[in-house]
């Protein structure tokens, strides 16, 4: 499994712990420092069809400094991915990557952590 947090992330931190209490094996990315790219941000949208809007971090500083809430409604698809893609931490987290390629966002991945 590949678990994709910011060390920061209260969120992350919690999921961490748990794999880690339940000695479940995973790989960590951190999102800040590796950006998801356009296509895997894509990709990762496709397999889950979630709303786009879900992969973006509506609480973060640079959502609310750039006004993002309104800049979304008049955007194409292609340019939400393209804006995911420049800075990690407007990217919702944590993401996991299960070993079946099932594609977990957010709260999912608590839930999911906690099940185990």
């Amino acid at each position: 499994m590949l678990l994709i947090c910011y060390k920061k992330c209260s969120t992350c931190k919690k999921v961490e712990k748990i794999f880690q209490d339940k000695n479940i094996k995973y790989e960590y990315r951190n999102i800040d420092i590796d950006n998801p790219t356009k296509e895997e941000i894509k990709s990762w949208h496709e397999k889950t069809r979630l709303d786009i809007k879900k992969f973006f971090n509506t609480s973060g500083k640079i959502y609310r400094e750039n006004n993002l809430k309104d800049k979304l409604k008049d955007m194409s698809l292609d340019d939400k991915y393209k804006l995911l893609s420049t800075d990690g931490l407007l990217v919702k987290r944590p993401i996991l990557i299960k070993d079946d390629g099932e594609i977990l966002v957010g709260k999912d991945v608590v839930k999911f952590a906690e099940s185990k």
